[in-house]
């Protein structure tokens, strides 16, 4: 089977597109993949990583108010739609896999005006406008969350999760208590802000500080972002350091940690809460305000309603609530279990294989 991968900007469009490669490699070992990106984004350092070989097409995003760049975007489209099908007609793809970003708009429009099947997929409950102008020409539309259908009406719409939650199913717990030196009995609480850190969350996390000795049940590991780790070094050892507490400036098996973790602080990106569901951990989600269409927040509060989390807004955040939070949870094995039984029920584990099979449908491949 051929396949074109296209997604990119930022890793929650990168990563669903490369778990749907590994998952399409391990059902079909002969498949051909070819990823189509652009240069400026994280995807032309991360993608050669991974042994899939990289094209790139020049294009940028619409401003979202009338702009003299919005014709220069409009230009690059074009242009970029061309080198689309001169990629497409040399590698003769059996279906092209879009996962967002403004690099998806003229590989999978390309795609389509070349009668290859198409699917895009969309990460957060509220679609991005890439996806709802692809929605029109794609095949199928795969979704994270059920209730994401209802913005593609008319169209063959799938819900099937989101594709990094099969990866991380896979994570050897065993292996994430020992990584961190820690007893398999321990109760740990994850703090992250993301790839690179969330000064807000750093800064609860410092106000927490004095607390965090009153609850020696729970082992804390704060995972700053590498570009916050020489301040939070300094502004940790400007005091005690709680004996249940590890910094760290990022954690490169996060799989394996967060399939041992009891609790997890974090944002609410969507390919983050992918892998939180599946492997039913409760959390304490904290919506980046920062992005577009405020789409962390719709995310957060699908997993709030069902109970497997808590959502805290960044302006309402301070250190003596999250700590309150925190406690509440962990000292309570009813609280966890409850959370975690709700988390499960939101997770596709099978969610790569899901999408799989339907791209062997499309490509006539059964």
């Amino acid at each position: 089977m051929r396949i074109v991968l296209t997604g990119g900007g930022t890793g929650g469009h990168i990563y669903p597109a490369l778990a749907v490669g590994k998952q399409v490699r391990q059902e079909i070992p002969e498949t051909s993949l070819l990823y189509i990106g652009t240069t400026r984004g994280l995807e032309s350092r991360i993608v050669p990583a991974e042994n899939i070989p990289f094209e790139a097409v020049d294009i940028t995003g619409f401003k979202r108010k009338l702009s003299i760049d919005n014709i220069k975007t409009v230009i690059r489209f074009l242009k970029a739609v061309n080198r689309s099908k001169q990629l497409l007609r040399s590698f003769k793809p059996d279906a092209v896999v879009g996962t967002g970003g403004y690099v998806c708009g003229p590989v999978v429009y390309a795609a389509a005006k070349l009668g290859i099947p198409t699917l895009i997929h969309e990460q957060n409950v509220i679609p991005g406008l890439t996806n709802k102008f692809l929605s029109r020409y794609a095949e199928t539309v795969a979704v994270s969350f059920e209730s994401s259908a209802d913005h593609f009406g008319g169209k063959h719409v799938l819900y099937t999760g989101n594709p990094c939650a099969s990866q991380v199913v896979q994570a050897d717990r065993s292996k994430g208590f020992s990584s961190l030196g820690l007893a398999e009995d321990r109760k740990i609480v994850l703090i992250v802000g993301g790839s690179r850190g969330a000064k807000a969350v750093n800064e609860a996390v410092f106000q927490m500080l004095p607390k965090l000795s009153g609850l020696p049940e729970a082992q804390f590991v704060f995972v700053t972002g590498e570009s916050y780790y020489e301040q939070a070094k300094q502004r940790i050892s400007g005091g005690d350091i709680p004996p249940n507490l590890q910094v760290l400036p990022y954690i490169h098996n996060m799989a394996q940690v967060l399939a041992a973790s009891s609790l997890v602080v974090s944002r609410s990106g969507a390919s983050s809460l992918a892998e939180i569901t599946a492997l039913g951990i409760p959390s304490i989600l904290i919506p980046s305000p920062n992005v577009t269409n405020n789409h962390q927040e719709p995310n957060a509060r699908s997993l709030e309603v069902a109970g497997a989390a808590e959502m805290v807004l960044e302006r309402e955040l301070n250190g003596d609530d999250l700590f309150r939070r925190i406690t509440s949870i962990v000292t309570s094995p009813q609280r966890l279990a409850s959370m975690r039984e709700a988390a499960l029920t939101l997770g596709k584990p099978e969610s790569a294989n899901l999408i799989v099979t339907e791209l062997k449908r499309m490509g006539g491949r059964n």
